[in-house]
């Protein structure tokens, strides 16, 4: 256990531990880059998923626009889940009239 988990009293407070990464991906206006944070917690709100990853761009704006994140056990999984879910979507620009951003929620067990 590392000593920073030691300083939550309680797991309302959510502690988290930030890990930032950078990623670039080419889309049909050029490159983007995007960075990812993961949050890895204390303790697991659900079931042992103690890792959250998320972009901090959101993709297919035009039609339903999504923040790429994904959550996981570990931190290469979470990481991995948000790579794959930026990669799945295209990136289309800034709009004004925006419907809602859809959240990244755990599954419920």
């Amino acid at each position: 256990m590392n000593d920073w988990k030691l300083a939550q009293r309680d797991k309302s407070e959510k502690l988290a531990k930030l890990h930032h990464f950078s990623f670039t991906k080419k889309h049909a206006g050029g490159e983007i880059e995007t960075t990812i944070t993961v949050k890895e917690f204390v303790t697991a709100e659900t079931s042992n998923l103690l890792f959250h990853a998320e972009a901090d761009i959101e993709v297919n704006q035009r039609t339903m626009p999504f923040r790429p994140c994904g959550w996981h056990s570990t931190l290469f999984g979470a990481l991995t889940d948000c790579l794959r879910n930026l990669r799945k979507f295209e990136y289309e620009g800034i709009e004004v009239d925006r419907p809602p951003t859809a959240n990244c929620t755990p599954a419920q067990d």
